[in-house]
């Protein structure tokens, strides 16, 4: 597979390359530019050859193959029932949050976070309280514990994204606990967005917390996907893990008739992604280190005024822009690169200053991206 060969997306439908006038390099929504794997492909036109498209259920061999990679993978055993499928993670969290958080309580995100997870509690006047991440000298993003234990009595439930997007950080399973335990002891729902969670870096394994302990798992929601890791987010199939049946059901009637059943070829294309395309997944994550490692060098020698910690996880990455003194970063590199960027301040009120740019594309692409912004760059500087 070769996944260095640029494909022409242009005039496809995709939302991607169809934001932004077709001169602009879209480097900004997380959708990868690479083919789908084989077996995906085969599983959809082998369901094609049958003419009726009616309304579709989850069948025991999906709930089945699911239950079974939760295990392989995460060491996480769940029961079949334990299983809602959904047409997305984002209706997922809204309900969650409309049927199981206390009316009027607050709803703790750790900032800066996915835009619609930010966005969330608003939706059902719920009021939003932040927990800041804030680098450590390595580099990295621990929870503020102190900070989390003083905020937990003043809300009802915590947005968990692991692994964090747009941080691309992964929890270890220490720092999960911490958390789950701060939840138990304060009587708060998690709600966990782990659609990354198939995308790891450098060895490292992914950890539900739902998986640590049955009490946290009693008062957990986690959301997951084979959108990100296999690239089928249009076919709008995910799944909710509820292992706590009376929360189950609450979740259930969250649909009020807005949140439909998933569609039959979206259920094809989850059960072949997770029983099929793990060859696939092992050769794109391999290569997506290598973009990352490539665009880790290049911001550090190429773009003195940018600063980037290392992803350990998506294939996101998360761009420090200050120091470059430019009033507004994504702007600037979309008019001047004509590279477009994630907005930062869609993730944090105080995050005018960043940009997430996604690295999951063909190294082509990549390489492009970096030159023009580098020349844009240059081109300030010569004014």
């Amino acid at each position: 597979m070769d996944l260095n060969s640029v494909y022409q997306r242009l005039n496809t439908g995709s939302k991607k390359w169809s934001h932004y006038p077709n001169d602009v390099l879209p480097m900004w929504v997380a959708d990868m530019d690479f083919p789908v794997a084989e077996p995906i492909l085969q599983a959809l036109k082998g369901r094609l050859e049958h003419p009726l498209l009616g309304y579709s259920v989850a069948q025991d061999a999906l709930r089945q193959t699911l239950v079974t990679h939760l295990a392989n993978h995460y060491d996480w055993h769940i029961l079949p029932e334990d299983l809602v499928f959904l047409p997305g993670v984002e209706p997922g969290v809204n309900m969650a949050l409309n049927t199981l958080a206390p009316s009027g309580s607050g709803v703790l995100v750790q900032t800066p976070n996915y835009a619609p997870l930010l966005s969330a509690p608003a939706n059902w006047k719920l009021p939003r309280v932040d927990l800041p991440f804030r680098a450590d000298a390595n580099g990295q993003y621990p929870t503020d514990l102190a900070a989390l234990y003083k905020a937990l009595p003043s809300v009802g439930s915590l947005l968990l994204s692991n692994p964090h997007n747009p941080l691309g950080k992964v929890f270890d399973r220490e720092e999960l606990r911490a958390i789950g335990d701060a939840c138990v002891q304060h009587d708060v729902l998690i709600i966990s967005d782990e659609i990354h969670a198939d995308i790891l870096f450098d060895g490292r394994r992914h950890t539900p917390i739902a998986a640590l302990d049955p009490e946290i798992a009693a008062r957990c929601v986690t959301l997951m996907s084979a959108s990100k890791a296999w690239n089928i987010a249009g076919m709008k199939t995910a799944f909710a893990v509820i292992q706590n049946a009376e929360l189950r059901e609450r979740f259930n009637e969250g649909r009020m008739g807005l949140v439909d059943s998933v569609n039959v070829l979206g259920l094809e294309a989850t059960q072949a992604a997770y029983r099929h395309g793990a060859p696939w997944l092992a050769h794109v994550n391999a290569y997506l280190q290598d973009n990352r490692d490539y665009l880790a060098d290049a911001i550090k020698t190429r773009f003195p005024g940018i600063h980037m910690n290392l992803p350990q996880s998506t294939y996101l990455a998360w761009l420090d822009c200050s120091a470059l003194d430019i009033e507004h970063p994504q702007r600037f590199f979309l008019t001047q690169a004509k590279v477009a960027l994630s907005e930062g301040l869609e993730f944090g009120d105080n995050c005018g200053q960043f940009v997430r740019l996604n690295f999951g594309c063909p190294r082509p692409m990549l390489e492009e991206a970096l030159l023009r912004m580098e020349r844009s760059l240059q081109q300030l500087r010569d004014r």
